[in-house]
């Protein structure tokens, strides 16, 4: 054995290891395996930063910034809702639904673009439903992995794989040769996840709980209602043509109005001149009995909620904050009546705390002293108008995702050229990176907000490993790996030689690129099928689907993206994954067995 072929071997095993345990970050341990193939010689100064300049991180970028430009239009937020009313909230739907639309987009784009356009409506609807995104993330990621199994066009080493029977005489594969098998590995995917998923992926906090979000906490501290009653006002309520303060709602009933319907729009906390209107509706908040007997005065008629108030309450637009009022606001020495905060600030307050007490329904005539207490309700927006002026201080923190749905058309736009340029020829690198400076030029966002889009521990983690793969076979140790393994399975029985093929691909995809896998194992392939009488053609397709079984680690461009999101660890990837690469090798195996030979 050649001394560049054990010095390889020790640095992939350091490396491995390292990943592992990770005694120190990921992207650490990849800078350190580069310049470690630098430092020993293996590679050349220009070969070992070769990452830098490789197609699968500047895509990595690119995609990043195409992921972020889609979530700013909330065109991903809408998606969420959309499908949690079809298919409801339940932690098994939602996983199989995602994972079925993610995968089969993921047949005909490439999977990390898939896996990047859902990413945000992964993480909206884990908070939607309450679930940790860890128990949603990874196994939507490995579905737009295996995704790429669908079509031969699905993922790069297909595509490679036909060239490659072209050069040794024999005949390529058509577009829909590989979908029946990609359709069983999606299926049992997603069967595993399932079925075992509580057992392999990663909970959330060691306490199987979700911590609170601040406003729960919020809400708990303060006792406040979640329940929003919606009603709307018939022709004949005699409340059509009354002001808000004449309906008596807060002074009489001790209940608040936190939005009306007005000209298929909706006014959130209406000024107290404000008038109803008969075919109206209001969202009334406050003690159940309380909101009863003023629908009943008024003879209102109780609705579900409408399309237009879903902002109203949803935890993303929407919600309480608790608002001190300092010693320097104008406020004090001031009632509400007086400042007008309603008609200033759209904001509803619903209590009140003054010299030590807790008051609810009509305080719009108590004078305020400096650090009384609010507790308001209204959409984030007008919160963050709120919380920039001097008369109060917000003291609850909330985070306000800009969405600007006017965008929508630039960025979706920008993200289907992306597409229709990768499929056109040009390499996915240039191609998302065309889509990214298209979301910049039409001002889906700034090039600094692009900039600020990137995860640079993604960036180091694949840039530290390309140099790797790269050694295994400039040094000749991937080809020494594959023949000595391929040697000793020579004249066994086909399942054998079926499960060392897939085996050997799989180990290589996860130190080696994808394609780099396949390049060394195809001649291989075709050399022992021939010796041992068996049809090579299946065998390197065999070769090339299992070289996208690449779960182990997150070292494939979809896991690296997703690792951060889900906030894992190299050792979920090592449990999950281990899991996910028996199920897809054992299905890939018996499945060629019984249906190619």
């Amino acid at each position: 054995m050649e001394t560049e072929i054990l010095i390889v071997l020790a640095i992939m095993g350091f490396t491995i290891f390292m990943l592992v345990t990770e005694i120190v970050r990921i992207d650490v341990t990849a800078i350190i395996t580069m310049l470690l193939l630098s430092w020993t010689g293996i590679l050349t100064s220009n070969e070992a930063l070769s990452g830098f300049s490789s197609n699968a991180v500047v895509a990595m970028i690119a995609v990043m910034i195409l992921g972020e430009g889609i979530a700013r239009t909330g065109m991903m937020s809408r998606f969420s809702k959309w499908l949690l009313k079809r298919v409801g909230t339940k932690t098994s739907s939602v996983l199989g639904s995602l994972s079925l639309s993610v995968g089969t987009l993921s047949g005909v784009i490439q999977n990390i673009g898939a896996a990047a356009l859902f990413l945000p409506s992964i993480i909206d609807i884990a908070r939607r439903i309450k679930v940790s995104a860890s128990v949603l993330i990874m196994p939507i990621g490995f579905a737009a992995i295996i995704g790429g199994t669908l079509t031969m066009v699905g993922s790069g080493h297909l595509i490679l794989t036909n060239d490659l029977l072209e050069s040794a005489n024999l005949e390529p594969y058509g577009l829909f040769a590989v979908t029946p098998v990609g359709i069983a590995l999606l299926l049992s995917a997603i069967l595993f996840f399932l079925f075992f998923g509580k057992f392999f992926l990663p909970q959330g906090d060691s306490d199987g709980e979700m911590e609170a979000t601040e406003q729960e906490k919020v809400i708990e501290a303060f006792n406040l209602k979640k329940q929003i009653r919606y009603f709307t006002i018939p022709k004949s309520s005699s409340l059509a043509g009354k002001t808000v303060e004449e309906s008596g709602i807060w002074h009489r009933f001790d209940i608040n109005i936190l939005a009306i319907t007005h000209d298929k729009h909706i006014d959130y906390a209406p000024w107290r001149e404000t008038q109803f209107d008969d075919g109206q509706t209001l969202a009334l908040y406050g003690n159940e009995e309380l909101v009863d007997q003023y629908a009943s005065a008024y003879g209102l008629q109780e609705t579900k909620e409408s399309p237009i108030f879903e902002g109203l309450n949803d935890p993303d637009e929407s919600g309480f904050v608790e608002v001190i009022v300092p010693p320097r606001s104008e406020l004090v020495g001031q009632t509400i009546r007086q400042f007008s905060m309603r008609k200033r600030f759209a904001v509803e307050p619903v209590m009140l705390f003054s010299k030590g007490e807790r008051v609810e329904g009509d305080f719009s005539d108590i004078e305020i002293r400096a650090g009384d207490t609010f507790i308001i309700y209204g959409p984030w927006d007008h919160i963050k108008n709120l919380q920039t002026t001097d008369p109060f201080v917000v003291a609850t923190p909330f985070s306000v995702e800009s969405k600007d749905p006017s965008k929508t058309w630039q960025a979706a736009g920008s993200f289907l050229l992306a597409i229709v340029l990768a499929l056109s020829g040009f390499s996915i690198s240039i191609s998302f990176l065309t889509g990214a400076l298209v979301m910049v030029l039409t001002n889906v966002m700034t090039i600094q907000e692009a900039y600020k889009a990137i995860e640079w521990k993604v960036v180091f983690l694949l840039v530290g490993l390309i140099p790797l793969g790269i050694a295994m076979q400039n040094s000749g140790t991937a080809e020494f790996l594959a023949e000595g393994v391929m040697g000793i399975v020579q004249g066994s029985h086909l399942l054998i030689l079926l499960f060392t093929v897939g085996i050997l691909s799989t180990v290589f995809s996860l130190v080696m690129s994808n394609v780099g896998a396949v390049v060394v194992l195809a001649p291989l392939v075709v050399s022992i099928g021939l010796l041992a009488g068996v049809d090579p053609r299946p065998l390197v397709l065999l070769a090339a689907v299992n070289a996208g079984n690449s779960f182990v680690l997150p070292t494939h461009q979809v896991n690296a993206l997703m690792m951060t999101a889900g906030g894992y660890k190299t050792r979920d990837y090592f449990k999950a994954g281990g899991g996910m690469t028996i199920v897809f090798l054992v299905v890939s195996v018996m499945f060629f067995y019984y249906t190619f030979f």
